[in-house]
């Protein structure tokens, strides 16, 4: 039997190829391969059993099962769908393809923002202090600023270091700095579980990469053990870098949405 087969039916299965791979770096970045594998042979099964061989007794058990089940694994992988949808709205492609429906302008960040937080990274890592500073940016961190106290306060090199003093009750978690403003302190951040975090990477490396991965925002670490600081954005890590290096990746990245 004949099947007509055109560019259309390329394009589909073409995209279908995208969306499935897209789908599979996620769940093994998340750890679910193996959730996504017994999924992917659950359909095959059932597009066999109900399209090919046409049983329709077990095919309707079946398309009972897939019904109720698409319900239970948006419950059972919100956050991975949640992660998913972002990061196919962060893309560079799509941002670039909606700027040219909007107008919106980004306020440049002058070296008085900058240079205090720049200055008391490079005094903190003098001393060994552990900082984590996550700098807003497109998404809103409300509900990471929730989990801290709420300062809303100008951006100060020495307010900076009192929080992540040793003995500070502040010190352990994050600083959020939101429109040019220490927002909140002590906030508490989500902790990514890639597998490809250098081990001697901490809690804080971990927890600004998992900040990275779900929004846009920007984190700077200062490792209390090392004293070396890094940044973590976009789900990728610049370590070991210099009070130029740091300024000019504020410079280029922190701006006011």
């Amino acid at each position: 039997m004949f099947f007509p087969f055109g560019i259309k039916d390329v394009i589909d299965i073409v995209l279908v190829a995208l969306m499935l791979y897209y789908i599979y770096r996620v769940m093994k970045e998340s750890r679910s391969l193996n959730i996504f594998i017994g999924i992917m042979l659950f359909v095959i099964l059932w597009l066999i059993v109900s399209q090919v061989l046409e049983m329709r007794l077990l095919g309707g058990i079946l398309d009972k099962l897939v019904s109720v089940g698409v319900i239970g694994l948006i419950v059972l992988f919100q956050e991975d769908i949640r992660h998913f949808l972002y990061s196919l709205g962060a893309h560079r492609k799509v941002k670039n393809i909606i700027k040219l429906f909007t107008r919106a302008s980004k306020e440049e960040v002058d070296k008085e923002t900058i240079m205090p937080i720049v200055m008391a990274c490079m005094s903190m890592s003098r001393g060994k202090v552990g900082a984590l500073i996550v700098i807003e940016r497109g998404v809103m961190l409300e509900d990471i600023v929730e989990t801290g106290d709420l300062i809303d306060a100008r951006i100060n090199q020495r307010l900076i270091e009192n929080i992540f003093f040793k003995n500070s009750p502040l010190h352990d978690g994050a600083m959020v700095i939101s429109k040019q403003r220490i927002k909140a302190a002590g906030c508490i951040l989500p902790v990514s579980h890639k597998q490809d975090i250098p081990k001697e990477l901490g809690l804080r490396h971990r927890a600004a990469m998992g900040i990275s991965q779900d929004s846009d925002a920007l984190a700077i670490i200062v490792s209390e053990e090392t004293g070396r600081i890094s940044v973590a954005m976009h789900g990728e890590f610049q370590l070991r870098l210099s009070a130029e290096q740091l300024e000019s990746i504020l410079t280029k990245e922190m701006v006011q949405a």
